[in-house]
This record gives structure tokens, C-alpha cells and sequence, in this order.
């Protein structure tokens, strides 16, 4: 360090390294929600505040297996920096890692300073910023299910189910988890101070759900991005693999990304409760599930992002099917769970564990305002079967149907921002090219050997 390294940094510095710590990792999100990032030396920490971290601006157009989509910015500049500074209030230990701390970073173009195009973070600050404007604040719980899968070589996939055993759904202990997944998971998740509450396992064999406490949206958000990388990083370290895929495979289900919301005042009075209007629910809440009925074709976009996303959905699947709300009934895509006051709240239930979260929860809070500033009304809530295609409009069914609709939905990509819609649409829609072109095994299963 030296001498003009601010003494507020110094002291931070010195109490890392009196717990042991020597390195701090730096994260940050991309487009599609993984965390990139950089082990920095303690004692380089200063410098990393001060001037920032150079990273390819490239890495937010850059796909699972490495393609890179020609957006402008990137290959076309001649492949720019953004410059990656340490957010010091998200600084924890890895408990799984000794030596290492953990920080999320903020993503700036080293030019002008400002947040790069295409940061999901400072995305979700400027949405929450736009409700802000009415005196409001969004609070989120997220829910997230993973599938934990176990090294197979005779499987094509190379991958077989974590304890796979048929009816062990809401099930805990070691009849369905027999290695104590689920437990180590906890505990590390506790120690890593991110909100973990509870855990189990979920429909399908080897998979899980954990519940993550509610906050703030942008801290919502910060702890779902940590709880998808650790899980899959705690997974590695048991030689297995976690998957947020929205469907991984034929002869299982979905795992899904429900979203808990609320919305407190200045005085963090909860405005979605009014005991004296219909279902207990106050015109503030009937104008945020407007919003979001009204700009679900657009959210399936952000919320269900691949294309493997749209096998999760169809009749009888536990995963909304069409655009309704309902009361305590988990086939509407918006769910009103049965408490109250305080805890009144929407479960948002259309996206699955592909989502970023920070770009789905963007999308959450940027529909709910437009609903509660053009104070909507929605229909009649939804009651009994959720998958009769006669009684709501339909999501979209694939990929380039939600695209189309998030490009067409001008109100809510005039919250989200046209730099960062046309970044994502020319991501995904190359995406979708390169899927189009590739022959699947379906293909040459169903036609080799006959035609």
C-alpha cells in the first residue's frame, strides 16, 4: 500500500488480512448471469478500487461455450475495456475457500465513467430508481431450484441424477439425500452471509430448492447472483455438477425462479395491503399485476432467456402457462400467497433458473411501475385449473416469440433502456441462429436411419 492509499481502505485492508485473508476475488455479472471476474492480491486492493480492474467489454457479448455475438461496442471497436472497481459493501469470506474473500465489482467504461451499456447491475439501479421516483422501494424474495447431477460415463450426457428415487419430494434428511448435500449447501450458504433461510428437495430426483430471505431489490439481486455461482462452485467441489438449466432433461421437470414481491413506502409500510378493498389487496397491488399481466409477453424474455427455457412450460407442469393471476393457486403466472398485511406480497412465477437475476428482477420492478403509474386494473383473478388456454392469453412459446415481444413492448424497454435491449436482443437472436443450425441428436435420431 501506499502512503496515499485512504485510510478508511487501509484499515479494511488490515482487518482482512488479520482474519487470515490474502486474496480478494472480484465478480461481476454478465449478460446471461454468470459471474466473471479476477483474484486480486490483498495488497494490490488499492489500486483495484482506485483505478479499477480492465476486463474485454466483449465478456457481455460473449455465450455459454465461448461464441461472440458482433454487437456494437465490441468486435467493431476493436474490443474495448470496461473497467471493473470492487463494491467494498459486498465484501464476505468464502467459507469454502480459506484465504479468500469475496466481492462484487462495478462495471464503468474507463472513458466517460459511467456503467457500461450492458451492465445487468447498474440496470436494476436505474429501474429501482425510476419507482424510487414515486416514494417507493421494491422488496424481493428469491426462490431458486437446481438440478445436482453425478459424473456417469455411460450416459450420453455423461451425467446421471444426484439419489435418484421417485417421491421424495419436500423431503429432507438422508432418504433423499443420502451425502448430506443439502445440508453442507446450508451451512456454507449461512456462513456466507446471503440470506439462505431453508432448503429441500424439490419434484424431481436430484434436484433442490432453497428459499433466500427478502431485501432490497439491487440486494436481492446481489444474493441470488452469489447463491447460483455457489452452488454450482460447492458442487465441483463434491465432484458433481449443478445445473440451472431450465429444463435438463426429457423424462424430468423444470426448475424455476419465483420471485416474492412487496412494495414499502418511505415509512416501509407495505402498499400492496388495504384490508378494506377486494382479497385484501389495495389499488396499488391491483396496479402492479396489471403492469406485469400487461407486460408478460416482454418479461418471458428476460425471465425465461434460452431456448431450452420453453420446454419447462405446458398443461400440468407447475410452471405458468398463461398470462393470469390468482389467489394462492400456483398455476397462475402471478400468485397471491394467503398472508396479510405486513407480509402481503406477489409471487412472480414465470421465470425459470436460467434468469439473470438482476435482469429479471429489472423487469419485475420496471412492469410494476408502469402498472402502478398508468394505474391499471387486471381481470377477475383466475380460479381452479391454470392450464385452460380459453380463459387467458398464452405466453410465448419460444425463444424468438418473447424476443419479438420484448422488442415490440416500447413502454417497458423505454425503463429498461434501448443500449441495453438492443445489446440482449442481438445476443439472444444469435443465439437462436446458431441453435437453427445446429444439427441435434433429436435429428439424427429421428431421420438417419430411416430416410
Amino acid at each position: 500500500m501506499s502512503a496515499e492509499t485512504p485510510p478508511q481502505i487501509r484499515q479494511r485492508i488490515d482487518a482482512l488480512a488479520a482474519q487470515g485473508i490474502d486474496v480478494v476475488r472480484v465478480a461481476y455479472p454478465d449478460l446471461i448471469g454468470t459471474d466473471r471476474g479476477r483474484d486480486v492480491l490483498l495488497h494490490h486492493l488499492p489500486n483495484a478500487i482506485g483505478h479499477g480492474i480492465a476486463f474485454c467489454r466483449a465478456i457481455y457479448h460473449t455465450a455459454a461455450l465461448g461464441d461472440h455475438s458482433d454487437i456494437p461496442g465490441g468486435l467493431d471497436a476493436g474490443m474495448p475495456d470496461i473497467s471493473v472497481r470492487p463494491d467494498l459493501a459486498t465484501l464476505v469470506p468464502l467459507p469454502w475457500e480459506p484465504g479468500v474473500a469475496w466481492c462484487i465489482g462495478d462495471a464503468r467504461d474507463p472513458e466517460t465513467g459511467r456503467p457500461a451499456p450492458e451492465s445487468p447491475r447498474d440496470l436494476l439501479r436505474q429501474v429501482t430508481g425510476r419507482l424510487r421516483e414515486s416514494g417507493l422501494t421494491a422488496v424481493v424474495g428469491p426462490e431458486l431450484e437446481y438440478v445436482l447431477l453425478d459424473p456417469d460415463p455411460a450416459s450420453p450426457t455423461g451425467w446421471r441424477r444426484y439419489a435418484d428415487a421417485p417421491g421424495n419430494v419436500y423431503t429432507v434428511g438422508r432418504k433423499g439425500d443420502p451425502d448430506g448435500h443439502l445440508l453442507r449447501t446450508l451451512r456454507h450458504l449461512h456462513d456466507l452471509g446471503i440470506g439462505a433461510t431453508s432448503g429441500n428437495r424439490e419434484f424431481d430426483g436430484g434436484q433442490f430448492e432453497i428459499n433466500l430471505d427478502h431485501s432490497e431489490a439491487l440486494d436481492a439481486a446481489d444474493r441470488a447472483f452469489r447463491f447460483k455461482a455457489a452452488i454450482k462452485e460447492l458442487a465441483r467441489v463434491e465432484g458433481r455438477l449443478a445445473t440451472f438449466m431450465a429444463k435438463p432433461l426429457n423424462d424430468g421437470g423444470g426448475s424455476g425462479f419465483h420471485l416474492h414481491l412487496s412494495v414499502v413506502d418511505s415509512e416501509q409500510r407495505n402498499v400492496f395491503d388495504d384490508p378494506d378493498q377486494p382479497y385484501g389487496l389495495s389499488a396499488t397491488a391491483r396496479h402492479a399485476i396489471a403492469g406485469l399481466l400487461a407486460h408478460a409477453p416482454a418479461l418471458a424474455a428476460l425471465f425465461n432467456p434460452t431456448i431450452n427455457s420453453y420446454k419447462r412450460f405446458g398443461p400440468a407442469t407447475a410452471a405458468p402457462w398463461l398470462i393470469d393471476w390468482g389467489l394462492d393457486n400456483r398455476g397462475a403466472m402471478v400468485r397471491i400467497p394467503p398472508e396479510r398485511g405486513s407480509a402481503s406480497r406477489l409471487e412472480i412465477r414465470l421465470g425459470d433458473a436460467t434468469a439473470n437475476p438482476y435482469l429479471a428482477i429489472a423487469g419485475l420492478v420496471a412492469a410494476v411501475h408502469l402498472g402502478i403509474s398508468d394505474t391499471a386494473e387486471p381481470p377477475a383473478p383466475m380460479s381452479g385449473y391454470g392450464y385452460d388456454a380459453t380463459s387467458a392469453p398464452k405466453l410465448p412459446t419460444h425463444l424468438g416469440e418473447a424476443l419479438d415481444a420484448l422488442e415490440a413492448d416500447h413502454q417497458l424497454t423505454e425503463v429498461l433502456g434501448k443500449p441495453f435491449v438492443d445489446s440482449f436482443l442481438t445476443f439472444k437472436r444469435d443465439e437462436l441462429n446458431r441453435f437453427r443450425s445446429y444439427v441435434t441428436d433429436w435429428e439424427f435420431r429421428e431421420y438417419a436411419h430411416l430416410l
